[in-house]
């Protein structure tokens, strides 16, 4: 059976697409890792936000052009930038607090304080982003919160029309060999724990329009695609089976990767059916980590480099990647609710 979408989500989820249905969203909104390497040049505590927000519209300046959206948050990054951003790309804003709680039985994620999707709406943004810490061997009570709140999220981008876009991370438990907070691809993760994460959300009571995926896999240990041997046709096995768990579009995260480790997951995800991606750090990290606080020679090494590798993964998504409305949910024609004379009466208010 064929999705109905509304009329605000099939506009929003196709200004979030580039002019052929596939994703290209560039991610600004990453706070802690930036955070952190300003602390290490600078020295403890001279990350301030407007050092922050500084680095946050040299990315925006560079790269929002070249990608179909961007993802950045609404603390540091967007009052910083809201004036570079260009016109024609979608937009993404983030509604977790970076901060969260952490337990022996798992992690909480928190929502920023006084931020909401109908803020987000306001803003003028097409899609809302919640990054949600998960595993599934996780205590009872972390996932009845986590998943509570995907829901509450999930109706909220209903009510106002935005699409939703879920990302699921797993993490490492407090207390265990190698833990940490860092925003990064665990070495421990198992491919079992990202599927059944997954499997976890697939539910359409959840209300996710977009997936944003991990590697199941850790990227640094994918084989190169092109050996064509036992290992490959393995890698492929994890990736096309977290493709068939979800009837929705979905894309994958960088987390950290390398731009080589990144573009072999991007390989493997398009080959399992994804839909583009959305990417931050594989893109720009090097710029940033090897100029900063020379953000002029930044935006000049992402001028090159970085346009290069976007330029090399847009046109991989080109070759590669399905459309959006390829997904099975809409079966290549996304049908619109309400549509016909009905629509101005049907067609839901926001109360």
């Amino acid at each position: 059976m064929t999705t109905l979408l509304s009329a605000g989500k099939y506009r929003t989820m196709r200004r979030l697409a580039d002019a052929n249905g596939r994703f290209k969203m560039v991610a600004v909104d990453q706070r802690p890792p930036i955070i952190k390497a300003l602390n290490e040049k600078l020295g403890a505590g001279e990350a301030t936000p407007e050092r922050v927000g500084a680095v946050k519209r040299s990315l925006v300046k560079a790269l929002a052009h070249e990608g179909s959206a961007l993802l950045i948050d609404p603390d540091y990054g967007y009052g910083a930038s809201f004036d570079a951003l260009p016109s024609g790309p979608g937009l993404l804003l983030t509604l977790e607090d970076f901060s969260f709680e952490e337990s022996p039985g798992g992690r909480k994620t928190r929502l920023m304080k006084g931020w909401s999707v109908e803020k987000i709406k306001r803003a003028g943004a097409d899609g809302v982003k919640l990054l949600l810490w998960y595993r599934p061997d996780a205590a009872a009570d972390v996932i009845a919160h986590q998943q509570r709140l995907v829901q509450e999220v999930g109706d909220a981008c209903k009510r106002y029309d935005l699409a939703f876009l879920l990302e699921l991370l797993v993490f490492p438990f407090a207390g265990t060999a190698g833990h940490t907070t860092d925003y990064i691809e665990h070495k421990d993760k198992r491919p079992e724990l990202v599927l059944q994460s997954v499997r976890d959300f697939a539910d359409p009571k959840y209300g996710v329009d977009i997936y944003k995926l991990e590697s199941p896999l850790a990227a640094r240990d994918l084989p190169a695609p092109e050996a064509g041997d036992a290992a490959v046709a393995e890698a492929q096995k994890w990736f096309t089976e977290m493709g068939k768990l979800i009837d929705k579009p979905w894309v994958m995260l960088s987390a950290g990767a390398g731009m080589e480790e990144f573009r072999r997951v991007l390989h493997y995800a398009f080959h399992a059916g994804a839909n583009g991606f959305l990417a931050g750090r594989a893109i720009w990290w090097p710029a940033f980590t090897q100029n900063y606080p020379d953000l002029a020679g930044m935006e000049a090494q992402l001028a090159e480099e970085g346009l290069r590798y976007m330029k090399q993964i847009n046109d991989m998504t080109d070759r590669l990647a399905r459309p959006w409305d390829a997904a099975s949910a809409f079966a290549g024609t996304p049908s619109l609710a309400s549509a016909g004379l009905g629509f101005p009466a049907e067609y839901a208010a926001f109360a």
